[in-house]
């Protein structure tokens, strides 16, 4: 007679249907250990396109800009680590946010989703925070659990799914913490979204177009958001919502 295998060691059930939620609660659970152990209390996000190539204006904008709100947050001299960046993981602005976040000696975190052409981590993460998600929702909700501030370069349906959905968030009053929202390009999101013209059509109210701060400037975002980290989050570590 063969041997039992238990339910949780056998991988034609781990990955039916009928063990869905258990993959979930993995994808829930095993990050917050991983977190947690790190002493990783919030975190700044960078979000934007996989496709742009490292030499590109936007790129060398989310490296400058990582770096120096690395540098801001090592100089902070506390022992539990605080604003680390985080990006999705991938290439791109991902990938230039967390070269500037390893070159200014900082940790920083990736959090990668499994896609039908496969794009591996960025070499520029922590190895230990380095995340690796199957389901979108649950990759979101890590991304956005831990942050205290995003910055939203330019992107495509991926950068635009994540921008709205701290927007709607926000919005909403679903997210109870302040979240400083930076959208870095101001001709291209000009151009791709109309803030003024939902407000202009009643679709949100005029001060919901506040809730968006627009530069291009790398000095501007970095002056922008560090007095608003200081003054909201700073005494007020840990992930809230």
């Amino acid at each position: 007679m063969a041997k039992s295998v238990k339910a949780y060691r056998d991988p034609k059930f781990i990955n039916s249907k009928e063990a869905r939620a258990l993959r979930i609660l993995a994808e829930y659970l095993e990050p917050k250990s991983r977190l947690d152990a790190a002493g990783i209390s919030d975190t700044i996000v960078f979000f934007g396109s996989a496709r742009l190539k490292q030499d590109s204006p936007h790129c060398k904008a989310a490296h400058d800009l990582a770096f120096r709100l690395t540098q801001w947050s090592n100089s902070l001299g506390e022992n539990a680590r605080r604003f680390v960046l985080c990006s999705g993981g991938g290439p791109g602005i991902m990938e230039a946010a967390n070269r500037g976040a390893a070159e200014a000696g900082g940790t920083s975190i990736g959090m990668s989703i499994a896609l039908p052409r496969e794009e591996a981590p960025n070499r520029y993460i922590t190895r230990e925070l380095a995340f690796h998600f199957h389901y979108f929702f649950m990759r979101k909700f890590w991304l956005i659990y831990t942050a205290k501030a995003v910055i939203v370069f330019p992107g495509g349906f991926g950068t635009f799914d994540e921008l709205f959905e701290v927007l709607t968030l926000v919005q909403t009053k679903r997210m109870t913490k302040p979240m400083p929202i930076v959208l870095f390009g101001k001709a291209y999101w000009d151009e791709v979204v109309s803030f003024d013209a939902l407000a202009r059509h009643g679709t949100i109210s005029p001060a919901d177009v506040n809730l968006v701060y627009r530069t291009d400037s790398v000095d501007e975002a970095y002056e922008w958001l560090v007095p608003l980290l200081a003054k909201y989050a700073l005494d007020n570590p840990g992930a809230k919502l």
